[in-house]
């Protein structure tokens, strides 16, 4: 999938609200990139981390950390919506954050990008985006988040 690319604010400003912008490409979810995240957080729960416990558990195999998933935005929104004409761009959070299905572990994911509203804040905008997390041949997403991220000028 080609990305949406943008310059400045008033290119951000053009979007249109409300309305799919695209996918993200596919990623593979590995049992690698799930330890190298429990390594890096100390989550090390043996439903993420030991794939022969894991297969006698309540998803049948190992699962990636919910937050696993939603660390990917910094690698799957630019590949949806990229800005150019800003110095800087910042991560302000999250308004909402579910995690309704478990990512099994060599399953794939992607993300779906609403661009929900653009607001003026002190030196830059702010971009409200919701992010829907897929997988593949799944029936539910994985994750669905609300990101706000503020860019300056």
């Amino acid at each position: 999938m080609s990305a949406t690319t943008v310059n400045g604010v008033d290119g951000v400003k053009a979007l249109p609200t409300g309305e799919l912008l695209g996918y993200s490409d596919w990623v593979e979810i590995t049992q690698e990139s799930v330890n190298q995240f429990a390594d890096a957080t100390g989550d090390h729960q043996w439903l993420h981390v030991d794939p022969e416990r894991a297969k006698n558990g309540p998803f049948g195999g190992p699962i990636a950390h919910g937050y696993l998933t939603l660390s990917l935005v910094p690698l799957l929104l630019p590949q949806v919506l990229e800005l150019s004409g800003f110095s800087m761009g910042v991560n302000y959070g999250c308004d909402r954050v579910r995690f309704p299905a478990p990512v099994p572990v060599g399953s794939k994911v992607r993300a779906g990008v609403v661009l929900d509203s653009v607001t003026d804040v002190a030196g830059g905008i702010q971009l409200t985006v919701s992010m829907t997390f897929e997988i593949e041949g799944g029936t539910k997403p994985a994750c669905i988040a609300t990101i706000l991220v503020r860019q300056y000028p």
